[in-house]
């Protein structure tokens, strides 16, 4: 693996490297806290693993953490899960991220940009007076540190002041994204009961405008912890009875105060796929998502108040939350709210230009996208002021990197990085100092101990292995909500290899230090960046009567594209014509998401099953991607081996 790109596709230049924060960073933690001044990145990071208290307490300095109440030590207990950072700490997420109110007040915060791709300006002073008022309403509707806030919301402003005020507040954060359906919605929702939900009467998507007051309906109806619900009229409609208006709440000039919690108090709550069930509702804490966040955005994507900061995102997505991180580097947050691909492929491109993004990120699969449909970036826009475009997502294949290098600037950073919703960071990707090899992320993440091992716990280099990470990171979940004895967090991550956190991704660590993500090594599906479990597919589409069983899969292909079929067990009698196929079609979009319709829907002849019942989808995948019948499985585990062999023929003819 380590010479197979021999030659970097981009290497940074001296003046780059230099005035690079990693760089200034390294060289003021070897004077104020024993890190070695000489070697560079691949030094820096093994200090920062190997001394986990003198790295995170130089990065709390270096960012200038307000702590309102000292910690007592760095790290209190390093068991994994179970980790205690900066124990006796408080401090608030809120005032970090409009901390640049205090010196850049008519300076634009916020950047909204809509299908017109036209952006409109939110200035420093005008969001931090929006987020006073807010919390202040919020905390006279009897909102309380730990209550739990929800947003039915798309990429918006509003979006980022309740969460602001949310967290002033002491409150959790919460969110789905207004192209889910009204039951993907209250499978998370319902978990952690907010007593406030957030809502628009519709959005905009692909030139059409998209009403959910039904859905809004129906959510007040299934939530009975609900106390207020906020109307947000972006379609322009009144708001329905009983709901407070969005500009009544947020007119007041009121200084916000900003609830001083501990370290380890709950932000928000993310949520898994739902692979075998409900979502894991991930809780992450305010001091470990603004460390770990101050880190990734500030040192590995090198942003700063003169930055201009655009992720393409849905706030159903935890690149959301990353993106609103921005504001914690005093950077301007570029919010896009439309389709990926309107009016045209290029749409995303437009919106970098016109807002002057210097730092551009997006799927890995609009790159694809992109490539198939013949654009050209560097050509048709001015994209002189990005400086970076990063993928994620899915792992960027090489024809992307050299799409981008072709096609946008020889001279630009490409930086395709991978991590998870269970940590909201990034475990490998950006750096800013190191140069950029072919289908490959550049390095492990300062203060993430990233190993890839063989099933015995062995360390592997230039192997394919499980990734895992040795050592806590600042934000791994605190917990699960509704999971009192820790057993669901434990068995998703630490029952593989006890004390070690265990990902579901395949990676391979090179000699040369960078690293190779090849899927997940679970099942997880994965569109466009959207994470969703097969459970939410079989619960929508096994509802029609015509359907006994299916099995979804999503498999990574060779060319950057994501092939997801959907195959169905019928019942006596069904056929498997147009009109059902159109049915299946429609129920995943309406109850679901649009973008998880199945490529294909194919007829098989039984669903195969562990011999405790569970579809075996994980072996299933394996065989699609060609792998042997007796390396994908363990035969004594399934119920019916034959049924195994419909897969195996149909990976024989795709191939």
């Amino acid at each position: 693996m380590s010479t197979v790109n021999p030659q970097p596709l981009w290497q940074p230049d001296p003046q780059r490297i230099a005035r690079s924060q990693v760089t200034r960073f390294q060289a003021w933690a070897a004077e104020h806290h024993g890190a070695p001044a000489d070697g560079g990145y691949e030094v820096l990071h093994r200090w920062s693993v190997d001394e986990l208290e003198p790295f995170w307490e130089a990065v709390t300095q270096w960012f200038d953490v307000r702590f309102s109440t000292p910690y007592a030590r760095v790290l209190g207990d390093r068991s994994m899960p179970g980790a205690e950072w900066f124990p006796g700490a408080t401090l608030n997420y809120a005032e970090h991220a409009l901390r640049a109110a205090e010196t850049r007040a008519d300076e634009p915060a916020l950047l909204s940009v809509d299908e017109t791709h036209e952006p409109t300006p939110v200035t420093w002073s005008e969001l931090r007076r929006q987020v006073g008022s807010l919390a202040a309403e919020l905390r006279a509707l009897g909102v309380r540190p730990g209550d739990r806030v929800s947003g039915y919301l798309p990429n918006i402003p509003q979006a980022v002041v309740a969460l602001l005020a949310t967290a002033a507040v002491g409150a959790v954060w919460t969110s789905c994204a207004p192209d889910f359906g009204a039951r993907s919605v209250l499978d998370r929702f319902e978990q952690v009961e907010p007593v406030v939900l957030f809502t628009v009467d519709g959005y905009r998507y692909g030139g059409k405008e998209h009403d959910r007051r039904e859905t809004v309906t129906e959510l007040r109806r299934e939530l009975p912890s609900l106390r207020a619900v906020v109307h947000i009229p972006l379609l322009g409609t009144e708001a329905p009875e009983g709901a407070l208006e969005w500009a009544d709440l947020t007119r007041a000039d009121t200084e916000p105060v900003f609830e001083q919690v501990p370290f380890a108090h709950p932000l928000w709550v993310l949520y898994s796929s739902g692979t075998t069930g409900l979502p894991k509702a991930i809780v992450q804490s305010q001091g470990g998502i603004l460390v770990e966040h101050l880190k990734q955005l500030g040192l590995h994507c090198d942003l700063g108040p003169g930055d201009r900061f655009f992720w393409y995102t849905s706030t159903g997505w935890m690149m959301w939350n990353f993106l609103v991180s921005g504001l914690l580097t005093g950077t301007t947050v570029v919010l896009y709210d439309g389709s990926p691909g309107y009016p045209d492929t290029g749409a995303q491109w437009r919106v970098a230009e016109r807002t002057g993004a210097t730092f551009y990120g997006t799927s890995a699969a609009y790159v694809m996208a992109c490539r198939k449909a013949d654009v050209h970036p560097g050509r048709d826009f001015d994209l002189s002021k990005v400086k970076c475009v990063a993928t994620t997502g899915s792992p960027l294949p090489p024809d992307g990197f050299r799409w981008l290098h072709d096609e946008v600037r020889e001279d630009l950073w490409i930086a395709s990085v991978s991590g998870g919703t269970d940590v909201c960071s990034c475990f490998a990707g950006a750096v800013p100092t190191l140069p950029v090899h072919i289908g490959e992320l550049q390095a492990p993440s300062l203060g993430t101990d990233l190993q890839s091992w063989d099933p015995s716990g062995k360390p592997l280099i230039d192997e394919v292995g499980e990734l895992v990470v040795a050592n806590p990171m600042p934000s791994m979940p605190i917990h699960f909500w509704n999971d009192p004895d820790g057993s669901r967090y434990h068995d998703s991550y630490f029952d593989t290899y006890p004390g070690v956190w265990r990902h579901g991704d395949w990676i391979t660590l090179t000699s040369r230090g960078s690293v190779v993500i090849h899927g997940r090594s679970d099942s997880t599906l994965n569109r466009q960046g959207v994470r969703m479990g097969s459970a939410d597919i079989y619960e929508a589409v096994e509802r029609l009567p015509e359907i006994k069983e299916s099995l979804v899969i999503g498999i990574e292909q060779p060319d950057g594209g994501y092939w997801m079929p959907l195959f169905v067990h019928l019942a006596p009698g069904a056929v498997l014509d147009q009109a059902l196929l159109d049915r299946i079609k429609r129920t995943i979009r309406e109850n679901l998401s649009p973008r998880h319709i199945p490529d294909e829907v194919i007829e098989v002849p039984g669903i195969p099953h562990t011999l405790t019942g569970k579809r075996i989808e994980v072996p299933v995948k394996r065989l699609l991607q060609g792998t042997s019948l007796e390396k994908a499985v363990n035969p004594g585990s399934i119920d019916n081996l034959d049924l195994l062999h419909f897969y195996e023929d149909l990976a024989r003819k795709r191939a």
